[in-house]
């Protein structure tokens, strides 16, 4: 590591943490190294430039925000709350099981886990907490980590950026990660259930079996959002991007036509917010287009798959490095970061060790949204602590158990790839 390098990472750290965004530090750190290096700072703008516009895989994000925002309008939501009330709702701790449920359900709704958390998230925390059914404390660690399961399943804006920096089939990806998310499903739900039994929390009014046909009835145009959205790339109809634009106006049809709740300046708002979302997450692939000129400049990858080589890693013992390192970085760094800063150093070493990089590229992103609720720094926990006005303390407690469970989840996904690879083989995929 060059002298240059490490002064231009000592500075992104240190703006950072004055306050000022990631991608503008990226791109600042990369500016300093430039300037040391005797380079053209021009050299920043070209790459930025030429990222941005070599690519129409990015125009999918903003594409998939806006559809997740007009999803959101109206009364989408409660069709699909009542849906999956109707589904588990009957069981002990059922309300709690309604909150996993909401976000595998309301996956097609957004690519953020934040954004969910914040949405339908801070809903299920209000329905939760009434009438003192469940502790606040649990219930705001419940919305934490079910927002996580959302991004992992398609449509996913952290499996985009990965399909961005390793060149992998987004289509591939996305199926990729069916299983994954519907195994921290899963577990989370497992032990929900034993913690419903063990704390006697209560059982919610049954829903006569008569009554589903109607709700799942009512729900269905919301629910057919990720059936129409892979079947247009699968059949081959639409591009990924493509996909995302028949999305966006699937979504806005639905609800402006079938539902009949939205209003035209709702369609701005929506319009405006994801407009704000697909600014902040554009500046940050700006500033990692920047810094990964700079990652490649210095060798960093060759170098890093020199010293694998020199070690004889197998592959095995290379993911449970991975997992461990991605795990501590996300107790600090925001997923996205990660995702465009630092996968891009380890992706050549796995294609070297001979590891799918669309079973590394789900691993590495569920590793990622665990992250979000890792203490001391996952975002999802000052979100909640916020929204649900709980201690932090009491939060992190509840969330404890769940983390267990979802990183034995990690675990089977690391040690089985077929987890990961058995939809996507299914459908064509030949790694």
């Amino acid at each position: 590591m060059t002298a240059p390098f490490a002064l231009a990472v000592l500075a992104i750290v240190v703006l950072s943490l004055a306050g000022l965004p990631v991608g503008y530090a990226m791109i600042g750190g990369s500016i300093l190294w430039l300037f040391m290096k005797g380079l053209d700072m021009g050299t920043a703008a070209e790459q930025l430039l030429n990222g941005m516009m070599s690519s129409q895989l990015l125009l999918a994000i903003p594409l998939f925000i806006l559809a997740a925002e007009f999803m959101n309008t109206g009364s989408i939501m409660d069709r699909l709350l009542r849906f999956c009330n109707a589904l588990v709702g009957r069981f002990r701790g059922g309300l709690a099981q309604v909150n996993v449920a909401q976000s595998i359900v309301f996956a097609s709704m957004s690519g953020s886990a934040l954004a969910d958390a914040a949405g339908s998230g801070k809903l299920m925390q209000s329905m939760m907490t009434r009438d003192g059914k469940y502790p606040p404390a649990f219930a705001a660690a419940l919305t934490c980590v079910s927002a996580v399961i959302g991004p992992i399943l398609p449509p996913s804006i952290p499996l985009v950026l990965y399909a961005l920096v390793s060149d992998t089939s987004v289509g591939y990806l996305f199926l990729g990660g069916v299983v994954p998310g519907l195994l921290l499903g899963a577990v989370q739900s497992t032990l929900i259930a034993a913690v419903a039994k063990r704390r006697r929390f209560p059982v919610e009014q049954r829903v006569p079996l008569s009554e589903m046909p109607r709700i799942t009835w009512q729900a269905m145009p919301a629910l057919l959002m990720p059936v129409i959205l892979l079947g247009c790339m699968y059949s081959g109809i639409t591009t990924p991007t493509e996909a995302a634009a028949v999305a966006a106006a699937y979504a806005l049809l639905v609800s402006a036509l079938v539902y009949r709740s939205v209003a035209p300046g709702d369609i701005y708002r929506s319009l405006a917010s994801s407009a704000r979302v697909t600014v902040s997450i554009g500046m940050l692939i700006a500033g990692a287009l920047v810094f990964n000129f700079v990652i490649t400049s210095e060798n960093i990858p060759r170098t890093l798959s020199a010293a694998l080589a020199a070690w004889q890693l197998t592959p095995l013992l290379f993911l449970l490095s991975v997992n461990v390192l991605l795990l501590v970085l996300g107790c600090f760094l925001e997923g996205t970061t990660i995702i465009l800063v630092i996968l891009p150093v380890l992706i050549p070493a796995a294609s070297a060790l001979g590891i799918d990089l669309v079973h590394f590229g789900v691993m590495c992103v569920v590793n990622i949204m665990i992250g979000l609720v890792t203490p001391p720094f996952g975002l999802l926990l000052f979100m909640m602590n916020k929204i649900a006005n709980v201690s932090l303390t009491a939060l992190v407690r509840e969330v404890l158990p769940f983390l267990g469970v979802m990183v034995g989840a990690l675990a089977a996904i690391m040690l089985w790839p077929d987890l990961v690879l058995w939809l996507p083989r299914l459908l064509g995929y030949r790694g």
